[in-house]
């Protein structure tokens, strides 16, 4: 009777969120037809679904396995390289017209999907080709070594004359659309919620606790600690070639040491260990400095009081480990109260 309940619950928990996505969707739809949402504001949610990515993927390693990395630019970098060169040998080799004007054909979604697989793919690899040597350290020394993962493929993005060296890499075909990417950043978070409630989510957060006591109990620490580096590398790459096929232009300097310090700044902010501490950090810090432009001499250092003030009242971040539920902020506008067991119950007959 309780496991009964217990997967309705879950199944209103679905239908409701996925209520929510789509009428997110549909208002986000509205706003771009009727003028609300201008070229300007389309893109700022651009790159708050994919700072969204890179946020939560990175909280997989940081806040989840509570291994510190400062190398999650170089994955994005990855992802964003990968992807153009793939899109731009389809449009300038087989002669398939991809965008053009503002426009999207469906063969530019279709491209625009493959070519984020791919560049998901090709991050993951090189994240599991650092991961099996970084990931055997903790603390300080695995900061340093993917702080010089990053540096390593941005000087050999400037190295190579393929990826446009130090000038960089134009003319790639803008075929990231703001609703497909809504879609690909939703399952994207989707993905990583079911990973972090799963049983291997649930064996990464024990290595968190204590690493000793999770080997002793069984759990292969090298195989989850690899594993969820991979995948955030995947996923980091996925945000890369969108950010790559949204500006068209790609540079190195783009994916430095202070752009991985950046995603850092939305886990710590939001909270190490909630995913929607994540969404809420990477959606108000994209925000913040586009309010704070009128006040560009100063936007920045307001930028930074926030975050000092944050941290200085808050150091665990905005939710902390807390995960933020839809579900149950309707049941208390509502009145809807779950069945409380008595202290005289307790112990007794079960339901």
């Amino acid at each position: 009777m309780v496991g009964l309940k217990s997967r309705k619950e879950t199944m209103r928990s679905y239908v409701i969120n996925l209520i929510a996505v789509v009428l997110l969707f549909v208002l986000m739809n509205v706003g771009t037809r009727t003028g609300l949402l201008g070229r300007y504001q389309t893109g700022v949610l651009m790159v708050i679904f994919i700072n969204i990515i890179l946020a939560i993927s990175l909280n997989l390693t940081t806040g989840f396995l509570g291994q510190i990395a400062l190398g999650h630019a170089g994955f994005m970098s990855i992802g964003a390289y990968t992807a153009a060169l793939f899109v731009k040998y389809i449009q300038e080799t087989v002669g398939i017209t991809l965008a053009q004007k503002g426009n999207v054909s469906p063969a530019g979604t279709g491209f625009f999907l493959l070519s984020l697989l791919l560049a998901g793919l090709v991050a993951a690899l090189f994240g599991l080709l650092v991961g099996i040597p970084a990931l055997r350290l903790k603390g300080d020394y695995l900061a340093i070594i993917t702080l010089g993962f990053g540096e390593i493929i941005r000087t050999m993005i400037e190295f190579f004359s393929f990826t446009g060296g130090a000038q960089g890499l134009n003319r790639i075909p803008k075929t990231a659309t703001l609703n497909v990417v809504y879609i690909i950043m939703v399952v994207c978070v989707m993905v990583m919620f079911a990973f972090v409630r799963s049983r291997h989510g649930r064996a990464i957060m024990a290595i968190r606790e204590d690493d000793i006591a999770s080997e002793a109990s069984g759990i292969p620490n090298t195989y989850y600690k690899v594993l969820a580096f991979t995948f955030a590398a995947f996923f980091a790459g996925i945000a890369g070639g969108i950010y790559g096929q949204y500006l068209g232009i790609l540079g190195a300097t783009d994916f430095d040491f202070m752009k991985s310090i950046d995603i850092l700044v939305f886990v710590v902010l939001g909270g190490m260990g909630s995913l929607t501490g994540s969404i809420v950090s990477a959606v108000g810090l994209t925000i913040l400095p586009e309010v704070l432009r009128s006040l560009a001499d100063y936007r920045m250092l307001i930028y930074s009081v926030v975050l000092v003030l944050v941290m200085i009242f808050k150091p665990s971040g905005l939710l902390g480990t807390y995960e933020f539920s839809l579900t149950r902020l309707i049941d208390r506008l509502t009145g809807r109260q779950k069945k409380q067991p008595s202290a005289a119950g307790k112990g007794g007959a079960s339901e």
